[in-house]
């Protein structure tokens, strides 16, 4: 028997992945500001420029004023119209295809895999945008004279073209391909999975609470697993060359040296910035992306 189940388009599930990410971006740009500083705090043994997230929201606050904490909100958008365009596509395509014949989805080891897969493509798409979204927002930490001084996401694109070549737009896209692996994995599944364990239980409903209950967990597992993979790509992605020679050989060489210089507990140094953005980045993609199909499903599938 043909499966006669009417699904959102594709191209519309893409269109509403990109646009819940751009719009949580909004909200949470200042976050990735602090997290993407802190981990290059202290790089390479040198004195760290913030004791915490407070002190280092302080110091922006006072140093770059109210419009430079929103710095790179340019990359930060174009990563989300890219990035999270192809993850929250591919994974939602994925998850129905894989769904059986009632709607019922796959298991939560299924989910995992499917969460990989898209966020693998996502990761791909999307590094572009990720090394200028980590360049724009590490520049005010410098000196002026060091600072490269982008004006917008496509000028920094433009540039490193022109000053670096071409292939630098996927510096670093190994470990940001690993993040998002590991991001998705934990991510998309264990949001899928936490939204069904609530469900299962008289005390949530399908509506935003439940979203938001189930996107919060989501977010604190995603940091905690994620944060080691994502210090090796900022550092990565931030880092110059000089007189030809790099600054790190790849992802073990950063977490070595993290290690070695300035503790184990350093490859999760900004934890808290990092759950505060990824978390409410978290809830509000998913609250904004299950009001979307929603009411597309009212306008349009009832």
């Amino acid at each position: 028997m043909a499966d006669n189940r009417k699904v959102i388009p594709p191209a519309v599930k893409f269109l509403f992945g990109g646009s819940a990410g751009m719009g949580a971006t909004l909200f949470v740009q200042p976050l990735d500001l602090v997290k993407n500083r802190l981990q290059l705090s202290g790089v390479g043994g040198q004195e760290k420029l913030y004791k915490n997230s407070f002190d280092a929201i302080s110091k922006i606050l006072r140093n770059e004023g109210i419009i430079g904490i929103y710095t790179g909100l340019s990359a930060g958008l174009l990563r989300q119209a890219t990035y999270t365009t192809t993850r929250l596509g591919v994974y939602t395509i994925l998850l129905d295809k894989f769904s059986d014949k009632d709607g019922n989805p796959p298991n939560f080891f299924k989910k995992a895999a499917l969460g990989m897969t898209a966020g693998a493509c996502g990761a791909f798409i999307g590094t572009p945008a990720e090394v200028s979204l980590i360049r724009m927002t590490a520049d005010g930490r410098l000196p002026p004279e060091q600072q490269r001084g982008y004006t917008s996401v496509f000028n920094a694109l433009s540039r490193m073209v022109q000053e670096e070549g071409i292939l630098t737009l996927w510096r670093g896209c190994i470990p940001t391909m690993g993040r998002a692996i590991v991001v998705n994995a934990a991510q998309l599944a264990s949001y899928s999975q936490a939204k069904q364990m609530l469900l299962s239980t008289d005390y949530f409903h399908d509506n935003i609470f439940c979203h938001f209950v189930a996107s919060m967990i989501s977010g604190l597992i995603t940091t905690a697993a994620s944060m080691p993979v994502d210090i090796a790509k900022t550092r990565i992605q931030n880092m110059k060359t000089i007189n030809g020679v790099p600054e790190y050989k790849g992802a073990i060489d950063v977490l070595g040296k993290v290690v070695r210089n300035e503790g184990f507990f350093c490859l999760w140094k900004g934890f808290t910035p990092y759950y505060f953005r990824l978390g409410p980045h978290t809830v509000l993609t998913f609250i904004f992306l299950e009001q979307m199909n929603s009411s597309y499903k009212r306008t349009f599938m009832s």
